[in-house]
């Protein structure tokens, strides 16, 4: 276990090779760009429980192993050359696998290790599904210099009764406005990147340019403003959240002034026909709309469909009573799983995990794959990111540059997060918040009327935790 360096530089090019292998199809050129890599500081296993021999069963909808000759991640290279130890898949779909959890849990199935997903915790801890992550903390390497240190006030926000059944290792997938700096200048309209960096962008610039775009609409040319999925974005640009949490009870803050400016905004943009509610997986190439609402994963799809639009990015904009800029993103996580005796292995690999996402030599190697262009077996680009566009994600998930923002209200069951047969009566609360108002739907004419028809549901899941 000693021998660390090489295996550290094999798996640095695992991650290059992975990322393009997986994504780029028939991408050949990356492995021309692979170079060895020496690494100053060495992760450890001092002091760590020994998992060498342990294999730990991952139940999810995608296997960590890798497939069809696939390179193996940074992370499942460490966890298995370093501690010696490996990742056994138990598939479940999307939709089954916290059933099938609860299944294995109850007939006694060893189950290790699930993804931590936005709408599973807190409601999987009261469930009993899952084990805090406390008496693991020496293999996770908390005590390394310099690892965990970026992520320190992330974990605390997931702080839970006093213990952390979820300990994010990055931030992922944040929330992003991706815009053509061609139609910006052909409408003569001001650069929203240029207003970030000038710390100008906020809910009153989005709005100013949304209805400059429409008024400047061609006769006979319908323009929107924006569309995507931009409420949750919204909500949390204001730094407060619909349900409170300080340690030892939850409480309903719906009434929060912040949020309701959030809410009547989104009414406003509605109430001006801003808002296209169709679906789009990339930025409309119809350019009828000016603004796409989207995780950055949109982002690359968004610069292929549309090669001559000079595509870019900007986070969603200030709420102006802001006290900081927040961030709306998700975080990526392993959990313990209920009576599992793997606990100081699942805790090793979340440190791999951890090192591939700190450490300096595996994110050069990751932006190598990202910067990759991804063209289809004839040829065709189908994605491409701009080092430009990467650098400002970067920047975005660096947690002492922006503000992540955890609303507990999505974790506390259906009733709270779900999305029903799709329609207003049995959509979930946290749904209805963000989606009711900025769609016009009939049945939330207005914000007195939506946050008095959720307001008492919150209430009954708020005593359910707090019992």
């Amino acid at each position: 276990m000693k021998d660390i360096k090489r295996l550290l530089a094999a798996a640095a090019a695992a991650a290059v090779f992975g990322g393009a292998a997986v994504s780029c199809e028939d991408n050949k050129n990356s492995e021309d760009s692979i170079a060895e890599i020496t690494y100053e500081t060495e992760p450890t296993t001092e002091g760590a429980a020994d998992v060498s021999g342990q294999t730990i069963v991952w139940l999810a909808d995608y296997d960590l192993n890798p497939e069809n000759g696939s390179p193996r991640s940074t992370a499942l290279s460490l966890f298995e050359d370093v501690y010696g130890a490996k990742v056994k898949f138990e598939f479940a779909s999307p939709g089954e696998k916290y059933d099938r959890l609860s299944e294995m849990i109850i007939s006694g199935e060893q189950v290790d290790m699930v993804p931590y997903e936005e709408g599973v915790f807190p409601n999987g801890a009261l469930n009993e599904q899952y084990e805090p992550l406390d008496p693991y903390y020496e293999n996770m390497g908390m005590g390394e210099e310099g690892l965990w240190d970026e992520m320190s006030d992330v974990i605390e926000m997931f702080g839970y009764n006093g213990q952390h059944y979820v300990v994010p290792y990055a931030l992922t997938d944040p929330q992003v406005i991706i815009y053509s700096r061609n139609i910006m200048s052909e409408q003569e309209l001001e650069d929203p990147y240029q207003l970030y960096l000038d710390g100008k962008w906020d809910w009153n610039k989005l709005m100013e340019l949304m209805e400059g775009f429409v008024a400047k609409a061609p006769e006979g040319k319908k323009r929107y403003g924006i569309c995507g999925s931009c409420g949750q974005a919204l909500l949390q640009s204001t730094g407060h959240t619909v349900v409170n949490y300080n340690g030892t009870e939850f409480t309903n803050n719906i009434s929060d002034p912040a949020i309701e400016k959030a809410e009547l905004f989104m009414q406003e943009i509605a109430s001006k026909g801003l808002y296209r509610s169709d679906w789009e997986n990339y930025y409309p190439t119809s350019h009828d709309t000016l603004f796409y609402a989207m995780g950055d994963w949109a982002l690359g799809e968004s610069n292929a469909m549309n090669p001559n639009s000079d595509i870019m990015a900007v986070p969603f904009p200030k709420a102006p009573d802001a006290d900081k800029e927040y961030l709306c993103c998700n975080y990526d996580a392993k959990m313990l799983v209920k009576n599992s005796t793997r606990g100081a292995a699942v805790a090793a690999y979340i440190k791999c995990e951890r090192v591939a996402a700190a450490r300096d030599e595996y994110k050069s190697a990751e932006k190598q794959a990202a910067l990759a262009e991804i063209k289809t077996a004839g040829g065709k680009t189908k994605s491409f990111v701009t080092e430009e566009q990467y650098d400002l994600l970067q920047s975005l998930l660096d947690p002492s540059k922006r503000t992540p923002l955890l609303d507990f209200g999505y974790g506390m069951g259906a009733r709270m997060y779900g999305e029903g047969d799709y329609n207003y009566e049995t959509r979930g609360v946290m749904n209805k918040l963000t989606r009711s108002l900025l769609e016009g739907e009939p049945a939330a004419d207005s914000w007195e009327t939506l946050r008095d028809s959720c307001s008492g549901v919150i209430d009954e899941e708020v005593g359910r935790f707090n019992s």
